[in-house]
């Protein structure tokens, strides 16, 4: 179903587009964000899917991500959707901070009775882009990119690891890497999944880039002050590790761990230059 525009914003060059529509995937209306950069208007340009992390929505990124002024540079639009579905009256949807609600973890739940809608997967591979590119005719299809913060890392990184050649490019700040092996990710896939734990770890970037094939550059930054991966949450080092054991050379992850930075937007907005100019060197090879 076609989009809603609820909102047009004037920056950098460009707009801010806010939209809405009825997504089946999720069986509920979904909003996102989307900029435009100046040169779409009279040229096709590349698209970069920016997910956010728990408690989320596709306004946190677009508003205080320092996003925009780097894209109108480089000539990249960027996708800003949410991070679960919404209203779908599921009991215990509104329990938790860190499930449910603002906290699709970018899986398709296998679990009753979250497969009614928590098919994050399906909605941000399949029916978001399908969507977006039928009625936004100067986003170009064929070149997408894709990145993402804790959670939305986690998201980022998994969903480049299972469809390689759907995205150009994969950057991530502070992802949840090896969600297997962390509070957070055994509680969502315990909940959207169930127990059997070979399921889960096709929803782990850790466990999939051990059975990754073909050249990738992905581009991780975390915080050495952030509590989150000081409490064991997002366990990049064991995605490192992975990669280094794998012995692949065209296999490469440039993880910079960024001196006193926490997981806020603060930090986010300190190196997103850095993960747009990584995404444009393929965006626009």
């Amino acid at each position: 179903m076609g989009f809603e525009t609820t909102a047009t914003i004037a920056s950098f060059g460009g707009k801010l587009v806010k939209l809405k529509h009825r997504a089946e995937s999720t069986s509920c209306d979904m909003s996102l964000n989307l900029y435009l950069p100046p040169q779409s208007n009279d040229q096709l340009v590349p698209v970069l899917f920016y997910l956010a992390g728990l408690t989320c929505t596709g306004d946190n990124g677009a508003e205080k991500g320092s996003f925009l002024r780097g894209a109108s540079k480089l000539g990249i639009a960027i996708v800003f959707p949410d991070t679960s579905p919404r209203g779908l009256d599921i009991q215990g949807e509104e329990d938790s901070w860190d499930f449910g609600t603002g906290a699709g973890f970018y899986l398709n739940a296998t679990k009753e009775p979250w497969t009614k809608g928590y098919n994050m997967y399906s909605y941000i591979t399949d029916e978001l882009p399908q969507t977006l590119f039928k009625e936004f005719s100067q986003l170009d299809g064929g070149r997408m990119s894709i990145t993402g913060h804790s959670m939305g890392g986690h998201g980022a990184l998994t969903i480049f690891l299972k469809n390689p050649s759907k995205y150009k490019s994969c950057s991530a700040f502070a992802p949840i890497a090896n969600p297997i092996n962390c509070p957070w990710g055994q509680k969502a896939f315990k909940g959207y999944l169930g127990d059997d734990q070979e399921l889960w770890k096709e929803h782990d970037a850790t466990e999939l880039v051990k059975k990754f094939k073909g050249p990738m550059d992905i581009l991780i930054d975390v915080g050495t002050g952030d509590n989150f991966y000081k409490q064991g949450q997002l366990l990049p080092e064991n995605f490192d590790r992975a990669v280094k054991d794998h012995g692949d050379p065209s296999m490469q992850v440039t993880i910079r761990m960024q001196p006193d930075y926490d997981h806020s937007y603060f930090f986010i907005s300190s190196f997103a230059d850095d993960h747009l100019e990584h995404a444009a060197k393929y965006l626009h090879a």
